[in-house]
């Protein structure tokens, strides 16, 4: 940065660049006035719990970061509802999560799921709370329980159960209410006795409530300490306690930390058609709450309830719940654009909802789900809770998992820098979300040093390209151009650029390739990514002695600076910065792709970079690959493997260029049959019904058809081979079909269901094989009419009949998944 680099200078430095910011800037250039000297942030009024661990690792807050062991913490955080996913793979998808840089679970503990039936408690198999947080406790990673009593979650009554609503008033101070929430609490309690971070286990926090605003009599400030008194008699003595932050929250200030969040579209909507361009997609410099989720009295100013606490989220769309009425796909990208928007507004955990998709489980007395049958404004499906979330509710990795990696990774390596920056705000807003006409970008600085966030992305919106973009810095050491020469940012990026980031004693000046994580081997490797369409350069402070060799690209040198630029576009690039004073350092170069499939691993006595275009998670000691379709696994990994290591299968290494190396093997191909047969025909749909408007929207919206309205549904009964999984990791039946809503059954028990959204539906046989549960596999598909009121995208909208009906199956097929396991050992 500039006060190392020339301290003689800072002074005058400093006074130019006080006048110089008077000028009006180049034509395209945007300003940022980060110049204000750093100011500390001060203690927060929010008093913790417990948060010393037993060997003396201690957890934190201030006004504007959370701490771990005194240093600051920028966790990523991912929901999970263990109770919504099978036991049996409850470690493997806590493992899928590590691997992609999450660092704490958080889990609902829906009240419905355990005590269906008054006093009659259910920790059993799916269910079991303390064997889910061993879990946790075993691989690492941090718990945050979710202990409502009421949660949402898109269960029946927001998970209280039937009969506790049947007993009198509930979310207020009434006693009988507060005598079942007492007993629920002091179960969970007992579920995590010894399990808490103040015993050495992974629990670290707990939320109260949810989406709670009611200030009626025993409501309010005085019910939300009431929960949270409960919760400590309860033996639940955590570092920190929450709420979420919206809908008019109730917020006590010092008790509680307020958690936000905003999703990519509104499923909860009453509107059949596309929502115009959401809040999720713009910076947050005034306000906390996400348009879409309820602004907090209607008014941008910050609520004193949660003015000196730092900002931390909960529920960032990890993707969306279709509901019956409103049924939006959500791509990848609509996904990781929230990611450095949040970022740069300061947030400083970002947790996603869900992470991890599940099943609603059975119920003894109703089935789980939210229905306006309930008194719940949407219906969603009664098993299917997919989300279309990272994790897919059969464990799926989708491209979103790999998207959000990438910024994972980044925060895993360099979020105690990012953490303490304070948020500046461009000198030109947006006017509103819709205004797509004025550049969307952040910066979060410390002194000279920072990050640039940009966001050139909106679901639904044709964002324009930013021709000419170049962003003026100024900052307590002078003025920085990023970068030096204006470059052209296409319609749908979104990226982050670190500026006078020190690299192992060498200085960037600033990249506009994104910083992606390190290697710190004995010769320590920044790893950064192109981002496609965007000139991809890095620029270091040069000094006498400087040796800069590449394995691509140009190199320029003025005197001041070296850059480096014109990477090969479809290979990575391997460069090195040498001096007599320090350690060599390494940088690798990658495209997007490469970054999206690199996985951190520990690997022939170090740490590597393993690259493969299949699934991957990892354990002590072993890594798992996994492919759906094809047999053939080709991975490569940096740094080069001298020697291959063990695997389930041979293994062929070869050396590559640039310090790679390539490990490939194949495994026995299978191809699994299903036989698909009509046995009853596609009837006439009804007319869809409309249910009742809640008091906060418009309209009422179309209800889902019961179990009666079924008898209109085509059925297809499946037959699939002796032995199906056959040494295969899972089998995955791929469901291409024109409907309104699908049945998957085995004979009448019900294994999953899908409303239509245009997207092959995906069903993972192994936990059903695993469960008996494929005795007579048949398939129903209830036929969607033309005039039926729900929204689909438009493609999907443009390629259905205009009158009448369709249901129709067009192919059902089976899908193996191979396996290779590779030990990590030396």
């Amino acid at each position: 940065m500039p006060i190392k680099w020339f301290p003689r200078t800072y002074t005058v430095l400093v006074s130019l660049a006080a006048l110089l910011w008077l000028v009006p800037a180049a034509d395209g250039q945007i300003l940022v006035n980060a110049r204000a000297p750093y100011t500390a942030p001060g203690p927060t009024a929010f008093q913790p719990g417990n948060a010393t661990s037993p060997d003396g690792h201690t957890l934190g807050l201030n006004q504007r970061f959370l701490t771990r062991d005194g240093k600051p913490w920028l966790p990523v955080m991912g929901e999970f509802h263990f109770s919504r996913v099978p036991a049996a793979e409850w470690e493997e998808e806590i493992l899928k999560m590590k691997a992609g840089g999450v660092d704490v679970i958080a889990a609902y503990i829906i009240w419905l799921h355990h005590e269906e039936v008054k006093g009659q408690f259910d920790w059993s198999g799916d269910r079991d709370l303390r064997h889910f947080a061993q879990l946790c406790a075993k691989h690492h990673m941090a718990l945050y329980a979710r202990i409502g009593p009421w949660a949402h979650g898109e269960a029946r009554h927001g998970g209280l159960p039937d009969w506790v609503l049947a007993q009198g008033p509930t979310r207020v101070n009434d006693p009988a209410y507060m005598a079942a929430v007492a007993t629920f609490y002091g179960a969970i309690g007992e579920q995590l006795k010894g399990l808490l971070w103040k015993d050495g286990g992974p629990v670290v926090g707990v939320q109260l409530e949810n989406e709670y605003a009611n200030r009626a009599p025993g409501g309010g400030e005085a019910h939300i300490l009431a929960l949270k008194r409960l919760a400590l008699q309860s033996g639940l003595d955590v570092p920190f306690y929450s709420v979420t932050g919206w809908d008019h929250a109730v917020v006590p200030a010092g008790a509680v930390l307020p958690v936000f969040g905003g999703y990519p579209d509104a499923p909860w909507d009453a509107s059949l058609k596309n929502l115009p361009p959401n809040e999720v997609y713009t910076f947050r410099f005034e306000n906390r709450v996400s348009g879409n989720m309820g602004a907090i009295d209607g008014t941008s100013g910050a609520s004193p309830s949660y003015a000196d606490t730092p900002f931390l989220t909960a529920e960032v769309g990890g993707g969306i719940q279709d509901t019956y009425h409103r049924r939006p796909v959500m791509r990848a990208d609509d996904i990781a654009a929230m990611f450095p928007v949040m970022l740069g507004s300061g947030v400083n955990l970002y947790g996603s909802y869900m992470f991890q998709g599940g099943q609603n489980p059975e119920g003894r007395l109703t089935t789980l789900q939210e229905s306006q049958a309930t008194g719940y404004p949407t219906d969603v499906p009664v098993k299917s809770y997919d989300f279309q979330a990272p994790l897919g509710e059969f464990g799926q990795e989708r491209e979103s998992f790999r998207k959000l990696k990438v910024v994972d990774y980044f925060l895993q390596a360099f979020g105690e820098q990012l953490a303490p920056m304070n948020p500046h705000a461009p000198a030109v807003l947006p006017q509103t979300p819709g205004d797509l006409s004025v550049p969307r970008l952040a910066v979060r600085s410390k002194d000279d040093a920072g990050f640039l966030f940009v966001n050139n992305y909106v679901r639904g919106a044709a964002m324009p390209a930013r021709a000419g973009f170049q962003v003026k810095v100024a900052l307590p050491g002078g003025d920085l151009l990023l970068p030096e020469r204006p470059l052209d940012v296409p319609s749908g990026s979104y990226f982050i650029w670190p500026f006078y980031m020190d690299l192992g004693g060498f200085m960037l000046r600033y990249s506009t390739a994104q910083l992606f994580t390190k290697i710190m081997g004995e010769r320590p490797t920044y790893v950064f990514f192109c981002v496609p369409g965007v000139r991809c350069e890095l620029a270091f402070a040069d000094h006498a002695g400087l040796v800069v060799e590449t394995s691509s690209g140009k190199l320029r040198r003025n005197g001041k600076f070296v850059t480096l630029s014109n990477f090969a576009a479809d290979a990575d690039t391997v460069l090195s910065l040498k001096s007599a004073r320090r350690k060599t350092v390494q940088i690798l170069v990658l495209t997007q792709k490469d970054a999206e499939r690199a996985w951190m691993v520990r690997l022939g006595g170090g740490d590597r970079l393993l690259f493969t275009a299949g699934e991957f998670f990892a354990d002590e000691g072993s890594i798992t690959l996994r492919s759906n379709g094809d047999p053939t696994f080709r991975m490569r990994v940096f740094p080069a493997l001298t020697a291959s290591p063990a695997a389930s299968s041979p293994l062929t290494l070869r050396q590559l260029p640039q310090a790679f190396s390539e490990l490939s093997a194949r495994l026995p191909s299978f191809d699994p049959k299903v036989r698909v047969t009509v046995s009853g025909p596609v009837g006439i749909a009804p007319m869809v019904k409309m249910g009742p408007p809640p008091t906060w929207r418009p309209a009422g919206v179309a209800q889902a058809p019961d179990d009666a309205g079924f008898v209109h549904a085509g059925t297809w009964k499946l037959m699939l081979d002796k032995d199906p999984l056959h040494g295969l990791s899972d089998l995955f039946l791929d469901v291409d079909y024109t409907g309104d809503v699908a049945r998957f059954r085995d004979g009448t028990h019900l294994l999953d269901d899908n409303f239509y959204n245009g997207m092959p539906w995906t069903i993972g046989m192994k936990r059903f094989f695993e469960r008996h549960q494929t005795g007579d596999l048949t398939l129903q598909i209830l036929p969607l009419r033309a005039d039926s009121p729900i929204f689909a995208e438009d493609g999907v909208r443009s390629a259905l009949p205009r009158s009448g009906q369709v249901g129709e199956l067009r192919s059902v097929r089976a899908i193996p998944q191979y396996e290779l396991n590779l030990q990590t050992q030396p």
